[in-house]
């Protein structure tokens, strides 16, 4: 689940904007509960799966409001939409995990675990890292991420899962959206138009009618 969600997830946000990362990444608790429909640990209800059908509409605004003729928006939303479905679905497998061992143990071993399986897949990339040309700046990033955003975010988020469960924690991923989107607004200088504020709305409620 982690390595597949990181994976995809990184090579998504290089092909697209960090306000369409975080607003279709925003529909994985719509995945949790597909996966929750299917497994049969919840009862589909309408509300439920006009609220997917809601949510789904939504991410095509997001992606008709950002295309650009040369595909690159589109397989970058296309990318962090997989990501959103493997995270939304790990979240409701690791119940079962998460009722035999305590949220840190389990955040670090998947992330030992997923490093293990990343790493053979790294070494087919082509293009080759020099830390000595890597700036303090972007130093600085990778530790912020591999501390706060991966070390103290999974185990945060599995505590999270096995006090509240899946489907109640999955509705905070809209924390993540208004940062993320903020973030890309305030710090990167991206413009955020009608298509992707529309989606956006139309996320939110399809969401909030699923859960409903």
């Amino acid at each position: 689940g982690i390595t597949l969600t990181q994976t995809v997830f990184t090579v998504g946000v290089g092909l697209t904007t960090a306000a369409n990362t975080a607003l279709v990444y925003s529909t994985s608790p719509v995945w949790g509960m597909l996966l929750g429909f299917a497994l049969g640990l919840e009862r589909p209800r309408l509300a439920g799966i006009l609220g997917i059908c809601l949510s789904l509409v939504g991410v095509g605004f997001i992606v008709y409001g950002g295309l650009d003729f040369a595909g690159t928006s589109l397989v970058g939303d296309a990318l962090i939409l997989a990501a959103a479905v493997f995270w939304g679905s790990y979240t409701v497998l690791s119940l079962g995990l998460l009722e035999r061992y305590p949220p840190i143990s389990l955040a670090a071993y998947s992330m030992i675990l997923g490093g293990l399986v990343a790493f053979p897949l790294s070494l087919l990339d082509p293009h080759t890292l020099d830390p000595a040309a890597i700036d303090a700046t972007t130093w600085t990033a990778a530790a912020y991420s591999m501390l706060f955003s991966s070390a103290f975010g999974f185990a945060a988020w599995g505590w999270g899962v096995s006090r509240a469960g899946a489907n109640r924690v999955l509705i905070y991923q809209y924390l993540v959206t208004l940062i993320g989107v903020s973030a890309g607004i305030v710090l990167l200088g991206e413009s955020f138009g009608p298509g992707q504020l529309i989606g956006a709305a139309v996320i939110v409620a399809g969401v909030y009618l699923a859960k409903r």
